[in-house]
């Protein structure tokens, strides 16, 4: 690990089976963001991951009135983790949007096990720089960079560790271009790894 990444963190964002290929809400492609982000995970020092953890009657699902599907139930496999993801490499967990009746995208009203927002984990912890990888560009990713820059970190998103559910066709890359010209970076995993090992190269 070299110096640039520090004091950084990779957020892996709602990497659930319900968000992937044969899940109730699926991405496409969304198991492709795996692999490139099992490679990432070893060359942080800190890495982090979001998952939405709905109640059966919660205010974003039809039944009650909202727009998605039933997915990612609490204690439900829709809502568990990829299984290929690679878990052990991960330090902490944060649940958002776990009450009935509020909903969230964004992985900075999450909480971990102790109670504790992503916020107050990334300033304890004196991370600066935040890596975006996970699922959907276009909501739950959007929205967690768009709260990081708010809270005063340097956002990157991992242009192929991202994959968006374009309900509306050109949504992803519109997501892109907001969170851009709101002050977050594009960097692929080849540029972040090459990043890395140029550091580890000269002695960083």
């Amino acid at each position: 690990m070299g110096k640039e990444l520090m004091h950084s963190a990779l957020i892996l964002v709602d990497i659930q089976n319900d968000f992937c290929p044969g899940g109730a809400l699926a991405v496409q492609e969304g198991d492709k963001v795996v692999e490139v982000v099992n490679t990432l995970m070893p060359v942080f020092p800190f890495v982090l991951a979001t998952q939405d953890w709905h109640p059966s009657n919660h205010i974003s699902f039809k039944e009650q009135g909202g727009i998605w599907p039933p997915h990612c139930v609490q204690n439900s496999y829709g809502a568990e983790l990829h299984p290929a993801l690679n878990q052990e490499a991960i330090d902490l967990y944060f649940h958002k949007a776990f009450k009935a009746n509020n909903d969230s995208y964004s992985g900075f009203d999450g909480v971990d096990a102790n109670g504790r927002s992503l916020n107050d984990v990334l300033k304890a912890e004196k991370i600066k720089t935040v890596y975006m990888t996970g699922l959907a560009t276009d909501y739950c990713v959007k929205e967690t960079a768009l709260d990081a820059l708010k809270n005063g970190f340097e956002v990157f998103l991992v242009t192929d560790a991202i994959r968006a559910v374009n309900v509306n066709e050109g949504d992803g890359e519109k997501a892109l271009q907001e969170v851009k010209k709101s002050g977050a970076r594009l960097i692929s995993s080849n540029e972040l790894i090459k990043m890395s090992k140029t550091a580890r190269a000269f002695g960083d």
